[in-house]
């Protein structure tokens, strides 16, 4: 039995070369800048969502954690 997806080619944006979607991301958000609709980071939000990832990254290791700080 094959898998379905062996058969399956990547279309579209993932389909593209890596360089032209870099290109055309970048394009996205100098345009998002420009109309200023982008959203920058400051250094809090950035504080935050590290230790929001910190705690999903731990979480995800199952009990390895459980007696450290004993």
């Amino acid at each position: 039995m094959t898998d379905s997806t062996d058969n399956r080619r990547k279309r579209g944006f993932a389909g593209m070369d890596p360089d032209r979607q870099r290109e055309i991301a970048s394009m996205g958000g100098r345009e998002a800048h420009a109309r200023g609709t982008a959203h920058e980071f400051d250094s809090n939000e950035a504080r935050e969502a590290g230790r929001k990832g910190g705690q999903n990254s731990s979480q995800n290791r199952g009990g390895m954690n459980e007696n450290r700080n004993r």
